[in-house]
Formats: structure tokens, sequence, C-alpha cells
């Protein structure tokens, strides 16, 4: 092995940091250099790239974002794109990548792969939408972020004897949706995966009105749709004050949580042995508690199963 580079694309997502940290210092202890490639595949087109080492990634396991910083490129998705890539490489002496990101980035490591360079992805996205992994990095810091502010939006919403919706990243895949509001108590969660009966969620909202319940929160996932527009559809059908909020960005920021860093941690430190040990095109993923590797064809086959029994259990939970 020449040189790896390791590079971060797509969402941003907490955890990233820890992953680049892990990447550099297995790399080092092994005596192989790293250079980080910023921006994503777009500064690897423009030779945005610079060696890294410990100091480097000093102090940076608890910060959220990606020092590499991320971005998409269209022109990296064209034959010509690619080969430039290549090109960029060469001149570097690079000869492995790293790439943290989600389905998208996994599909230009494995272009890569296809033409000759040794490519390892890791999942890195807040949405927890990628198929072959239980988690990826980003994801529990998101949901914690996200669970907070229900906490405090219920506290006002108490107050004022309101219905809130709070929208949630998630435009296919409901799982922050999901487990945001099963463990904030929400009355109702609505995601990409489930249609919904307004009328059967109204008619809950006014039955725990009836018992004397104070407030309501419905966690809506931002590929169902609006949620001015269904306050608007609440308010109308209940009688009830409703207001909403979205979240939007603070769900991508902050500082990772335990889960997340040791995540990242476990995964950058195996993609660099499984470089070590002369694989290429694979994906690393965790399921049931074990981490694994696979092909990144097989990998990218493999659709996320949306957890009917959380959902399931939710809604017995919000009666």
């Amino acid at each position: 092995m020449k040189r790896i580079g390791v590079l971060t694309s797509g969402g941003d997502a907490p955890g990233m940091n820890a992953a680049i940290r892990a990447v550099v210092r297995t790399a080092v202890y092994n005596k192989v250099e790293v250079y980080g490639i910023k921006r994503g595949f777009s500064g690897l087109l423009e030779e945005d790239i610079e060696p890294l080492n410990v100091y480097s990634v000093a102090d940076i396991i608890h910060r959220g974002g990606t020092i590499l910083r991320s971005s998409r490129s269209e022109y990296f998705k064209t034959d010509a794109g690619q080969k430039k890539a290549i090109q960029v490489l060469e001149e570097f002496n690079i000869d492995s990548l790293i790439v943290i990101g989600g389905d998208g980035s996994f599909k230009g490591a494995r272009a890569l792969s296809n033409k000759g360079v040794n490519t390892i992805s890791l999942p890195g996205t807040i949405d927890n939408d990628i198929g072959c992994t239980d988690y990826s990095i980003g994801f529990d810091t998101a949901l914690n972020t996200a669970l907070d502010a229900i906490g405090k939006i219920r506290d006002t919403t108490s107050s004022h004897n309101r219905v809130n919706v709070v929208e949630v990243m998630g435009r296919d895949c409901g799982e922050i949706a999901l487990f945001a509001g099963l463990a904030g108590g929400a009355e109702s969660i609505l995601v990409p995966e489930r249609d919904y009966d307004l009328d059967a969620i109204s008619d809950k909202l006014l039955r725990g009105k009836d018992r004397g319940k104070l407030h309501s929160i419905i966690v809506l996932a931002e590929g169902v749709g609006n949620f001015e527009d269904f306050c608007k559809k609440i308010e109308e059908k209940t009688g009830v004050s409703t207001r909403g909020t979205n979240l939007g960005y603070i769900q991508r920021g902050g500082s990772p949580t335990a889960f997340d860093r040791i995540l990242a941690s476990r995964m950058g430190y195996m993609a660099v042995n499984l470089l070590l040990d002369g694989k290429t095109n694979r994906v690393i993923g965790i399921r049931d508690n074990k981490y694994l590797d696979m092909d990144t064809n097989e990998a990218l086959e493999i659709k996320k199963e949306f957890d009917m029994e959380a959902y399931r259990i939710a809604d017995v939970l919000s009666i």
C-alpha cells in the first residue's frame, strides 16, 4: 500500500470526525501515510488534498460536522469525472481510498474500485437509511438532538394547552421520526413508509383532550409533508390550537454521542485494517451488534427495512 486517502461525502453527520481520527491514527500506527481530501469528490477533482498526521486529528473526536468538509459532485458521476479523479489520485500516489457517507458515496467508491482504486466505505448519515447496517454514523446523535427538542417543545405546548407538530429530517426514511416519537411519547408519528389517517389522528387528540390531557405532540418526517400544512389540517379537524416546529439543520450538528464516537472509531479502525488485508470494494456495517464488511454491490442492493414492531409499540403506548 502506498497511501490512503480519506474523504467525507454528501450530508455531514456527527461522528464523521471520530471516523477520520480513527483512520488517520490506525494508518500511522501501521506506518502508512494518509491524505485528507477536502469537500468530498469535488475536492478530489480539484486536488484539494493535504497530508494528515496524528496532530491533524487531535481534539476532533468530540466535534460535530467534518473537518474535511463535504459536498456533492455531479461531474464526478460521469466517466470523464471518474477518470479525472483517478488521475489526481495517481498524481498524489494514493492507491487506497476510505469514503465516509451514504448510498451515493458508496456508488462513487464503487465506480473508483471498478477502475482499480482500493476502496472501503463507511456509513455516515443521520437518516439511518442504509440497509446494510443497523446504525449509521450520526444517527444516534441526531435522534438525541430531536428528542431533546421535543422535550423542550412539550414544556411550552403544555403551558398553552396546544398540539405541536414537530418536523424532523427523513425524506425517504422515517427512522428519526419513529424513534424520536417513541422515545418522546408522541401521540402520533408520521413516516414516509406508512400511510396515515387524519381522522384517526384527530380522534385520538380529541380523546386525549376529553381526558384532561394538556398537550399533544405529533412527530412528522419531512418526506410526509410540510408541518405548516399539517398544522392547519389538524386545527381545522379538532378546533385545538396547533403550532409547528421544523427542527431543520439543528439535527445535523452538535457533539456526537458516545455511541456515535465508538461506532465511528471502530469502523475507521476496521477500514484501515481491511485495506492492509488486501480487501477492496467493501462497505462496513454493524448488524446484531457485530461489525462486518460486505461487497459494495451487495450492500447497495439491501433495502432498509422499516421497524414495524417499534411503530406498533409507539401506537399502542400513545393511547
